[in-house]
């Protein structure tokens, strides 16, 4: 799966039309520039291709501040938030060790509604523990990576992280059931989007040819 569509896609769905620059400035708002390949040339990309592949429909907005050509805004379609919790639920329920595929998915998690995230996330837990089994089937645990040498340490590695995964995943459920956040459904949820001019503490500084549109 690849993270920048449900990054793009989620970003886009947040402010409703959203032009590249605002969507650029959202991820790096949320450190997606530092956890996965939202990069500016990477986000301006998913753009293009998403909106001639119709999840997102194009809007010719109003010229720029800087006095550049008319930019181009954002809409997600109907097609598009199909493909977006799509995206969602398979990165909630799936287990495959990429940060930046989990990390896009909790941080969209409350658009669905609690029920069904806590369903998911008791998916995903499934889903490691039957991973770690296969790992298990090689290594055991108890004997120590030595036991196959130094490659060993690899799937001791595997198998901590696949513990820690579901340590950390059945206290976001715990708490999810506690009532923590708002979900959908429940009333307006916090939406970390950068209001339009706000300074961005987070921007990497770069600029891109089409930051103007």
């Amino acid at each position: 799966m690849s993270a920048i569509r449900l990054l793009v896609l989620g970003a886009v769905r947040q402010h409703g039309r959203a032009h590249g620059y605002q969507v650029r400035g959202d991820l790096e708002y949320w450190g997606a520039h530092e956890w996965s390949n939202a990069k500016p040339g990477s986000i301006y990309h998913a753009l293009r291709q998403m909106a001639k592949q119709g999840l997102l429909h194009e809007h010719e907005a109003a010229p720029s501040t800087a006095g550049g050509p008319p930019r181009t805004e954002y809409e997600i379609t109907g097609a598009g938030t199909e493909e977006y919790f799509r995206l969602l639920r398979e990165a909630l329920a799936s287990y495959d060790q990429r940060t930046d595929v989990k990390s896009a998915a909790i941080g969209f998690v409350v658009d669905l509604p609690r029920a069904e995230a806590v369903s998911l996330l008791r998916e995903r837990v499934r889903r490691i523990e039957r991973w770690r089994a296969t790992v298990t089937e090689q290594y055991v645990p108890e004997g120590g990576p030595q036991q196959l040498g130094h490659i060993g340490e690899i799937m001791n590695l595997w198998v901590h992280t696949a513990d820690a995964e579901a340590e950390w995943t059945h206290g976001l459920i715990g708490r999810i059931e506690a009532g923590a956040y708002t979900f959908a459904g429940e009333g307006e949820p916090f939406v970390g989007v950068l209001p339009e001019g706000a300074p961005n503490p987070y921007a990497t500084g770069e600029r891109h040819p089409r930051d103007d549109r």
